[in-house]
């Protein structure tokens, strides 16, 4: 009778140890989920404000580019606006080449 006793008395132990057990991990789990649920929200945050910073930097310097290639555009433009073609010379010296006569 004292050995099933002290079995018995073992057994609930034993089952107390595994409820304390279940429970730990219940309770880490649920630290480990909050845990991460929070660092989402501050990596999405973060990834928003960076994102917002890169379309930013990435709109500047577009227009600032747009706005060099305009004005290299306008100066080539002006530049060309000079020149005056004599059409007659170049045709005759394009003949002169297609001709085989220079």
């Amino acid at each position: 009778m004292e050995n099933e006793n002290t079995l018995d008395h073992l057994l609930q132990i034993e089952a107390n140890a595994a409820a304390l057990v279940s429970d730990a991990q219940a309770e880490a789990d649920r630290r480990i989920h909050e845990s991460e649920a929070k660092n989402r929200e501050a990596y999405e945050e973060r990834f928003k404000v960076e994102a917002q910073k890169l379309e930013e930097s990435l709109k500047n310097e577009k227009e600032k580019i747009k706005s060099e290639y305009q004005k290299a555009l306008d100066e080539y433009r002006a530049e060309i606006s000079g020149i005056n073609i004599n059409v007659d010379n170049f045709c005759a010296l394009l003949n002169g080449y297609l001709a085989g006569k220079r």
